[in-house]
């Protein structure tokens, strides 16, 4: 019976998250829908109903009573998060909340699956990011002298940084952490922020420079400590950043050639790149060593279909740091391709959206933030997934709000709630700019009463 339940399961997960995909779109692309507190409403019931029925089968599946009160907890805190940003903020983008919160149930899942105990610690963090998060799109509102903190956002992102290849312990080849924390997760708020302080007014050479300068430290350090992935992501926020604020293809041109030279360099300054270079060409040939961790993304790939194994009928933990840097494979072989596909248009519509916030955004500050923030995260899903597919070479970064991890996911949760901030304030825009809109309209219809009443006398 517990068979045909997990059978079942599978397709009745897979219908509810294409149907969640399909919302998605349609409220990215239809803005003016009559129906679409509704749909948002809608949302949300599927991302509860896919949540019980994966919670019910791992619990079907282990009979560990630890599942059920995870499930509990999860849902007290998904309803807690809901209910406040409706409550206190009421202009908020309830799609990107909505997409958080299926991003996360997707995986509490797989960790549930794999590991209660990171499970819980994972959800420990994001309740603890998520209620500091909430007095951030305040701030945004509030605390207009952010656009001025420009070399404090400098200084603190390379002293961090420097802080982390001085002192840190090497882990899987690269320096990360501190004290169990990744400061180049923090740095990714502090470089965007800085990029967009600079940039913000007028866009001389000397500021493309002094940005480039800096820039070059972050990743210079990152790539000193052997963090790639981080340097990477740093490196396509700074060009894509230059070049919204510049309008200037020469400027794209000549990062894509120096980021070309840079791979070359590193490649044959670091045994730690090759290493990964030559389990991305051929990693049946260094099965043993370096190509284990490919290959075996690659049998959870391939073993779970179109439609996976089922929730614990599949064997992940057969992937070394599968909670980390493979959960995509994890999620692949148990619950399929297609809901794989599924998984990866929800992070590419979170995508959209921050893009379609930032087109609306006056302020060239808060725009730039909204753009670097949104290129950051895009850029991480695909060195992700495209390293766990064998698309890219594997470069160790975490999937948003789905791998485990303490730093990624509250730097993840802060990142969201600064764009809700963003939001926000691009609704205070558009209301600003109404009012301004009645005030002149109506002074006309005052100046032309008066103008008549003149003729009249």
């Amino acid at each position: 019976m517990i068979n045909i339940v997990v059978e079942l399961s599978k397709y009745v997960i897979l219908t509810l998250m294409i149907i969640y995909t399909i919302l998605c779109y349609y409220l990215v692309v239809g803005k003016h829908a009559s129906d679409r507190k509704g749909l948002l409403q809608t949302q949300i019931s599927l991302t509860f109903f896919l949540d019980f029925t994966a919670f019910l089968v791992v619990f079907l599946k282990t009979f560990d009573f630890k599942v059920a009160v995870f499930y509990a907890e999860m849902m007290v805190y998904f309803a807690a998060i809901l209910i406040l940003y409706r409550r206190i903020y009421k202009n908020a983008s309830m799609l990107l909340l909505n997409n958080m919160c299926m991003l996360l149930s997707v995986g509490f899942i797989m960790l549930c699956r794999l590991d209660i105990a990171s499970a819980n610690k994972q959800l420990l963090i994001v309740a603890c990011g998520s209620a500091v998060a909430l007095v951030i799109p305040v701030m945004i509102r509030k605390m207009k002298f952010l656009k001025d903190l420009t070399w404090i956002y400098a200084g603190v992102g390379v002293v961090l940084l420097a802080a982390v290849l001085v002192l840190a312990q090497t882990s899987y080849g690269a320096k990360l952490s501190l004290m169990g924390i990744q400061p180049s997760e923090v740095i990714k708020l502090t470089f965007v922020f800085f990029m967009a302080s600079l940039l913000a007014r007028e866009v001389t050479f000397k500021k493309v420079v002094l940005a480039t300068v800096v820039a070059g430290l972050h990743v210079g350090i990152l790539v000193l400590s052997r963090d790639l992935g981080s340097a990477v992501i740093f490196f396509v926020a700074y060009m894509v950043m230059i070049y919204v604020s510049t309008r200037k293809p020469v400027y794209l041109g000549i990062g894509l050639a120096g980021g070309a030279v840079g791979s070359v360099i590193a490649y044959h300054l670091f045994g730690h790149v090759r290493e990964r270079v030559s389990a991305w060409k051929d990693p049946m040939a260094v099965y043993q060593n370096e190509g284990y961790q490919i290959v075996q993304s690659l049998f959870a790939i391939g073993t779970g279909g179109w439609f996976g194994m089922g929730l614990c009928q599949g064997s992940p933990e057969k992937i070394p740091v599968v909670k980390n840097d493979f959960i995509f494979s994890a999620i692949c072989e148990e619950l399929g391709g297609i809901f794989a596909i599924c998984l990866i248009l929800v992070c590419m519509s979170f995508f959209l959206t921050i893009v379609e916030i930032a087109l609306q955004i006056k302020n060239p500050f808060y725009k730039l933030i909204a753009i670097g923030l949104g290129t950051e995260y895009a850029f991480q899903v695909f060195l992700t997934i495209g390293g766990a597919t064998k698309f890219i070479p594997m470069t160790g970064v975490t999937l948003p709000l789905v791998s485990y991890g303490g730093s990624s996911i509250m730097c993840m949760i802060l990142m969201i709630a600064i764009i809700q901030g963003l939001y926000i304030y691009r609704e205070d825009e558009d209301e600003e700019i109404e009012r301004h809109r009645r005030e002149a309209a109506k002074r006309a219809r005052q100046r032309a009463a008066e103008a008549a009443a003149e003729r009249d006398y």
